[in-house]
């Protein structure tokens, strides 16, 4: 199947959504990778200098030129790998009500704690000339003191896709999935 969505996300939006279902995404869309979620993590809710409710998570560390004092043009924005947040991922989603997740190569030990909460989204690697075609507005910037590529990025996108559904709200892993039948294939083959 395929779906086109708007963020903010409600859980009814992305429930629909099974593994290998192709996404487009719209709306406004923050970027995040290890540093900027470990600072999520160690911020109040009180402190947030963004809301996370219904929100969409691109793994990436974009490349952004500025034009103007506070006016933010992106060059490149491809996914970075999603592994990295892993670890991170379960604590997130207790914290904070975020309905999807963008990025790289699938994420290990997740799919039970996105269970009826968020949905994983790949999106190819190498594509971070492309992805930037999908921006039209460089919203907002938080914590550029993590640096450009671990700063929150508010951008709004404009059907940025193909996504391949990952990981869905029942708690299926396509990446998972394919991994296990290759090593099934594998065994086999050395039988």
């Amino acid at each position: 199947m395929e779906y086109h969505l708007k963020v903010p996300l409600s859980i009814e939006d992305i429930t629909p959504l099974r593994i290998g279902d192709v996404v487009y995404i719209s709306g406004k869309v923050f970027t995040a990778r290890d540093e900027a979620h470990k600072r999520i993590l160690e911020s109040s809710l009180e402190n947030m200098p963004f809301d996370l409710e219904g929100s969409a998570i691109y793994h990436c560390g974009p490349l952004m030129q500025e034009m103007e004092a506070e006016i933010w043009q992106p060059v490149a924005a491809g996914p970075t790998t999603s592994a990295r947040m892993s670890a991170m991922t379960p604590q997130l989603l207790e914290k904070h009500n975020v309905r999807m997740l963008i990025g790289k190569g699938g994420m290990d030990n997740v799919a039970d704690s996105m269970k009826g909460k968020c949905v994983y989204l790949a999106y190819t690697g190498g594509c971070a000339a492309l992805a930037v075609n999908s921006i039209t507005k460089v919203c907002n910037v938080h914590w550029l003191d993590l640096g450009m590529p671990e700063a929150v990025w508010v951008i709004e996108m404009d059907e940025f896709g193909p996504l391949v559904v990952g990981i869905d709200t029942e708690g299926e892993d396509l990446f998972r999935n394919i991994r296990e039948k290759v090593n099934e294939n594998i065994e086999k083959a050395l039988r």
